[in-house]
């Protein structure tokens, strides 16, 4: 099993990656998520997660740990295949993956392309107790609301921007500055929409 790749990036698009390891190349299969994530560095670091079946070997990376841990979580739930998992990863962060689970949010879980309510029911079913564990192992702050995230998102929203579409340009401003203000925050939300 490869646990973890380092080596030089050879070629990034949003849903792969190739890295050479010592002359060979490994396609890796990425979230969006992890496209965010990183850094423009020829030395990279991916924890993988390797999918054997009879007519493949394929292998999906993460930047973080935390990411590969949900990941492997979804994969444990009937319904849930590896690219869905991957889709669910790209459509919000690890973080809200395991809020979404903690607080029986069905609708976050549904708004993922592919999955449908009983689905969203299952992941929810099956890994309440398993993500509790996680948050413990991994040290992620479940509970812990960024205000103004929620007051951009809500006066998007009041603008008629689709909140799939304001959630992933306001987090992506908030990953390059964290203490942005609301105002701010909406302003450059409007500018990229």
């Amino acid at each position: 099993m490869i646990t973890q790749l380092k080596g030089r990036l050879v070629s990034k698009t949003p849903t792969t990656l190739v890295i050479d390891c010592g002359g060979v190349g490994y396609e890796v299969h990425i979230s969006l998520f992890t496209y965010g994530q990183l850094s423009d560095d020829e030395q990279i670091l991916v924890y993988t997660h390797m999918q054997v079946r009879e007519d493949a070997h394929t292998l999906y990376g993460f930047i973080k740990p935390i990411e590969r841990s949900v990941f492997r979580l979804l994969l444990s739930v009937s319904g849930i295949g590896a690219n869905t998992a991957r889709t669910m990863l790209s459509s919000m962060n690890p973080q809200e993956v395991v809020q979404a689970i903690q607080t029986d949010n069905v609708a976050a879980i549904q708004a993922v392309k592919g999955i449908g309510a009983k689905t969203a029911q299952r992941v929810i079913v099956d890994l309440r107790d398993k993500v509790t564990q996680l948050a413990g192992d991994e040290n992620i702050s479940i509970t812990s609301s960024n205000t103004q995230r929620d007051e951009a998102l809500s006066a998007l929203s009041v603008l008629g921007y689709p909140m799939k579409q304001t959630q992933k340009i306001v987090d992506g401003l908030l990953q390059v500055e964290p203490n942005m203000s609301v105002e701010r925050l909406i302003k450059n939300a409007l500018n990229k929409l």
